[in-house]
């Protein structure tokens, strides 16, 4: 199994359900060319990164509530299937999550 895929963001502990899904479902995508995008609550970014088949370490540039906002990331495939990573921002904010794959998508 690979993380090439667009996952469904479905936990982030540090935050309120329903800031997760604010602006739109929360997801991950993890693209073959090192390239993706992620969404959550008020924050969006196109990502840069280098994937092994289970394991995927990245940069991101995009927004977080209309102001500017980068930074990295990873994320690793657990055996039971899912997805368990963080997003970080340059500010300091670290944002773990969990997330499944997106069986209505098919970029997988």
């Amino acid at each position: 199994m690979s993380v090439l895929c667009k996952w469904r963001i479905v936990e982030m502990p540090d935050y309120t359900d329903n800031y997760v899904d604010m602006m739109e479902p929360a997801y991950i995508l993890f693209s073959d060319q090192g390239s993706g995008e992620f969404a959550f609550g008020c924050v969006t970014g196109h990502i840069f990164g280098a994937a092994t088949a289970g394991a995927i370490e990245f940069s991101w540039e995009g927004n977080e509530e209309m102001d500017e906002a980068a930074g990295d990331g990873w994320a690793e495939l657990q055996p039971d299937g899912t997805l368990k990573g963080e997003i970080c921002c340059n500010s300091g904010d670290e944002a773990a999550f969990v997330a499944k794959r997106d069986t209505s998508s098919t970029a997988c």
